[in-house]
């Protein structure tokens, strides 16, 4: 009973009230509330890791072009397996795996 009178006394402190009501209006009404705040955290995380795998590609294709340009083995190769290029002489057979 007496913990009701003490609550209910702080429940009439209108600077209690006023922070309540800062709080709701902080976390369900504001443009920038709390949710929204997560997701977009959540996106950035998201977004951070495309950028790690997209700066690993970017350095494969790079070291893949360097071997372009510096050996001719690996053009012929590139060739072959990419645009299903052949000689003149030989007969190409696809085989697909399962």
């Amino acid at each position: 009973m007496k913990l009701l009178k003490a609550a209910a006394g702080f429940a009439k402190n209108k600077y209690f009230i006023a922070l309540a009501c800062f709080i709701v209006w902080m976390v369900f009404f504001d443009p920038k509330d709390w949710s929204l705040i997560s997701s977009r955290r959540d996106k950035l995380h998201e977004l951070q890791e495309s950028e790690q795998q997209l700066n690993k590609q970017i350095s494969e294709t790079r070291k893949e072009l360097n071997q372009l340009k510096t050996n001719a083995g690996t053009i012929e190769r590139y060739a072959r397996e990419k645009y299903l290029m052949k000689k003149d002489n030989e007969d190409l057979f696809l085989v697909n795996e399962p």
